[in-house]
């Protein structure tokens, strides 16, 4: 009798829309992309209805119009998350798309407060630096134009210092970390493609990379003015100082840390924020800068 009443492939498909849906909520975090998200939805299910418990052709005919249109209009809107989201699906990454990093990813207090003190010497020097930290999107050689020198090293603001050195061959491409080890340098990074005049290569390649990964970020040392920046997903804040750096990393790949070592380069950052735009955080971007600086 029950079987009569209820189709189990009904069921089934309302389980797995639904499980899909928890799946895109989860990822999005902005709050206009979720309203979007939340209508874009709503009217796929209003179709979905209209199809199959009313007899409206007319209806049915104008909500998959309506349908169709903010399909395209999504597809270009998002357009670069749709693409990682291909990438991900056809690398077979489903870890890095569910959001469940693995250990190798994992960072601890000694992971800030190296990448910070090395940040805050650099700047302090103005030797040009490019760090990406991987928290999760499982980068790979074929995510980067050049996937660099492997180094395989346990992470130390010494060896960075060195890296970066600017009679060294790796200085001018970027160092990955994940969890606590550097895994290469001299990575070549995909430049994004916003078209911002004022940003250096340095600043367009942590953009680039962020905006196909949301699971990994960038810290940006100008080579020309000393000046501090972080870029998350697709957005840069800048300048930043030294102190400010440490605070977003520990929020960012920290876990929430409470307390952290005393940082030598916690003031070394030749060029602070005149601002209160430090109290901002990420992701919205800081672009209130009028300096430019040429491409480093």
């Amino acid at each position: 009798m029950w079987w009569g009443v209820f189709d189990p492939r009904l069921l089934i498909d309302i389980f797995f829309a639904f499980g899909l849906g928890v799946l895109l909520f989860s990822r999005v975090n902005e709050p206009r992309t979720l309203w979007l998200l939340r209508g874009y939805l709503f009217l796929v299910s209003l179709a979905w209805f209209i199809q199959r418990l009313g007899r409206l052709p007319l209806t049915s005919k104008l909500v998959d119009a309506l349908v169709l249109a903010c399909s395209l209009s999504l597809a270009i809107l998002w357009q670069g998350e749709l693409r990682r989201l291909m990438e991900l699906l056809g690398t077979g990454r489903l870890a890095a798309l569910i959001g469940n990093p693995q250990n190798e990813f994992l960072a601890n207090e000694s992971t800030v407060a190296q990448l910070t003190e090395a940040a805050g010497k650099l700047s302090q020097s103005r030797r040009g630096a490019l760090v990406v930290v991987d928290m999760g999107s499982d980068l790979r050689p074929e995510d980067f134009l050049y996937p660099g020198i492997p180094i395989d090293a346990q992470l130390s603001s010494e060896l960075l210092m060195n890296l970066f050195a600017s009679d060294t061959p790796l200085h001018d491409g970027a160092v990955l970390i994940k969890g606590n080890r550097i895994i290469s340098a001299g990575v070549i990074l995909p430049l994004s493609r916003q078209v911002v005049s004022r940003y250096g290569t340095r600043h367009l390649a942590a953009l680039g990379i962020t905006e196909r990964f949301d699971r990994c970020i960038c810290v940006v040392v100008s080579e020309e003015s000393g000046t501090l920046s972080l870029a998350n997903q697709g957005r840069l804040e800048r300048p930043i100082t030294s102190s400010r750096l440490g605070d977003l990393l520990k929020e960012l790949i920290g876990g929430g840390l409470i307390s952290t070592p005393s940082l030598k380069g916690s003031a070394n950052n030749p060029k602070p924020s005149p601002t209160n735009k430090e109290t901002n955080s990420l992701p919205r971007p800081s672009l209130n800068s009028t300096t430019k600086e040429p491409p480093n």
